[in-house]
């Protein structure tokens, strides 16, 4: 799909979004079925989020991912609308504090960005770090939340 931070691609299978890949991550084939019906809300809650009519994404998500991944990313799609955290905040928020590092590890794998919004992570200083869309696509999300 096209949106305001470039293209994205929307992977869908058996009725769950799987992933949702930025420019420079796409791959000729991707998994899942083309008219699978995950991919059609996951587009339709994109736009509206961009035109800023969504704050909030409500998707049948299914991320690969280990146990921890699965946990921090649970930990990423809890972090309110607009707001922002530290690896640090994520780590406490989950019960294992002295696992800043691994926690960015799996922020940086991600799969689900924007819907289990990992550009709501900024470094313990507050500054812009990694991000898979680049840092320029993380300032752009974070402005249209009003974050930054």
């Amino acid at each position: 799909m096209n949106s305001p931070i470039g293209p994205l691609q929307l992977v869908a299978d058996n009725g769950h979004l799987v992933e949702i890949r930025f420019p420079g991550q796409h791959l000729e084939a991707a998994p899942g079925q083309p008219g699978d019906p995950a991919l059609a809300a996951a587009r339709s809650q994109l736009e509206e989020y961009f035109a800023g009519q969504r704050r909030q994404f409500d998707l049948p998500l299914a991320a690969s991912g280990t146990a921890f991944q699965q946990q921090v990313w649970r930990a990423l799609a809890a972090i309110p609308y607009g707001q922002l955290r530290s690896y640090r905040d994520i780590a406490l928020s989950i019960g294992r504090a002295r696992a800043v590092r691994a926690v960015g590890a799996a922020n940086g794998r991600n799969p689900l960005p924007i819907v289990v919004p990992c550009h709501r992570v900024v470094g313990a200083d507050g500054s812009l770090t990694g991000f898979a869309g680049g840092l320029e696509t993380k300032r752009q999300l974070l402005e249209l939340e009003g974050a930054i």
